[in-house]
């Protein structure tokens, strides 16, 4: 009987595959929420050539949103909510969670 039983490396192996498919699914969906299509935007949408990095994603109302990203000139890109405590701003629609990832608010824009 304990011949039929996996090893404990074949375990591993097995749970490691497991992990890197679920990983792989995750990457998936939310790569797709990176670069959203044109006119797919809920709000104004923030110039691209402002910003320093060009992520997005999707909040819990469903809607695709502009990543925090700090801007190249200095100033508050148009149609930021927040500025964050790390210098980048935010484009969030909520205020819970706005700049969670990026030291808190600094000061709310709008």
């Amino acid at each position: 009987m304990a011949g039929h039983l996996p090893t404990g490396t074949k375990i591993v192996k097995n749970l490691l595959a497991i992990l890197l498919l679920a990983a792989s699914a995750f990457s998936v969906t939310h790569a797709a929420a990176k670069e959203p299509p044109p006119g797919a935007y809920t709000q104004a949408e923030p110039n691209e050539a402002d910003l320093t990095t060009h992520n997005h994603y999707t909040n819990k109302s469903g809607q695709i949103v502009h990543s925090p990203s700090k801007s190249r000139t200095g100033r508050a890109p148009a149609n930021a909510s927040a500025k964050c405590r790390d210098g980048s701003y935010s484009f969030s629609q909520h205020h819970r969670g706005t700049c969670s990832r990026h030291g808190g608010v600094a000061e709310w824009m709008q």
